[in-house]
């Protein structure tokens, strides 16, 4: 699949990440264990960024680079919230979501690496 087309499906994916984890602060739970979440190779986008149709000179590039730290970054934080929400903090892992909040600055600083990749990618 071409670069533009596996970015514009990560930014979708990851999107869809704000509902579980709204979900997960409603009721407790989560589907996707923890762990798992915290894991930035496991999801579709990471398998593809760490995978190898991937060129060595996209690999070196700074747009590779940013997008590789801030999805690890997205991930670590959409575990800390999965994490609050399953041991009941609400208002903690609301705070981390909401306007400000880590997993919502990482959210908002991976799309704009990502859309600036795939701006430089065409």
């Amino acid at each position: 699949m071409a670069k533009t087309e596996e970015i514009d499906n990560a930014i979708g994916a990851h999107g869809m990440w704000k509902s579980r984890l709204k979900i997960a602060i409603d009721t407790g739970k989560s589907e996707v264990p923890v762990e798992v979440i915290r894991q930035d190779n496991q999801c579709v986008f990471g398998k593809w960024l760490y995978g190898s149709s991937l060129t060595a000179a996209d690999k070196s590039s700074s747009h590779y680079k940013t997008v590789k730290d801030l999805h690890a970054a997205f991930h670590k934080s959409a575990a800390q919230v999965a994490e609050l929400a399953l041991a009941g903090k609400k208002a903690e892992a609301e705070k981390l979501m909401g306007l400000g909040g880590e997993y919502s600055t990482v959210s908002s600083k991976l799309t704009q690496a990502m859309l600036e990749w795939k701006k430089n990618s065409k």
